[in-house]
């Protein structure tokens, strides 16, 4: 008694990623207020790219469970608006929804790391950390790579995430993040060079 069937999931039950389409779209069809084929077209465009906005998410609250729950508010709030979205780049649209949501949750469950002080100067790095090759976010799987990423401000962690794990150019990262695009560039350059130092610590321990 109390089971569910495939098609009678509770809308309240958190998504995994093996099962995108599972999850979201029931939760989105039960507050759906749309007429079907709007609701088909918002699947059409959006849900392919939960695996993107499951990856902002998690790298942002560092936290799979967290990272559920934002995603699935972030895809509640997608629908919501969805009827103001007039075509263009639907995965840009939707990564600028769950990482408006993402801050609103870190506003609400993590202050601090969202009061921690950024200043350009203090965090400001020489001209070759704007070289790609000095960091391999394909290696993300690797512990090391994993707690070095964790670590940066959030600020840093969601250009590095945006660029370089989820192929974004500048003017979508600074359109996602409503922030010049200099800033974007300027802000990689940096989590790159932070990055790099972090490895290269963590590889002089390993060797002592």
């Amino acid at each position: 008694m109390g089971a569910h069937t495939r098609d009678e999931q509770p809308a309240s039950r958190l998504c995994r990623r093996d099962e995108p389409t599972d999850c979201i779209v029931p939760i989105v069809r039960a507050t759906s207020v749309l007429e079907h084929t709007n609701l088909a077209h918002f699947e059409h465009m959006v849900i392919p790219h939960l695996a993107a906005a499951y990856n902002l998410a998690h790298w942002l609250t560092r936290d799979p469970h967290d990272a559920e729950d934002v995603v699935q508010e972030a895809y509640l709030r997608a629908f919501r608006f969805f009827g103001g979205f007039h075509g263009g780049d639907s995965r840009a649209w939707l990564l600028t929804i769950v990482r408006n949501t993402c801050y609103t949750w870190l506003q609400h469950n993590r202050r601090s790391e969202l009061n921690t002080e950024f200043d350009e100067e203090i965090h400001s790095v020489d001209a070759e950390a704007a070289n790609p090759e000095t960091v391999l976010l394909q290696t993300v799987h690797e512990q090391g790579l994993k707690q070095a990423l964790e670590a940066l401000p959030v600020e840093f962690r969601e250009v590095l995430v945006l660029r370089e794990l989820e192929g974004l150019s500048y003017k979508e990262i600074a359109d996602i993040a409503n922030i010049p695009m200099g800033t974007v560039m300027s802000r990689l350059a940096r989590a790159r060079k932070h990055l790099q130092h972090s490895l290269q610590a963590q590889a002089q321990g390993g060797l002592r």
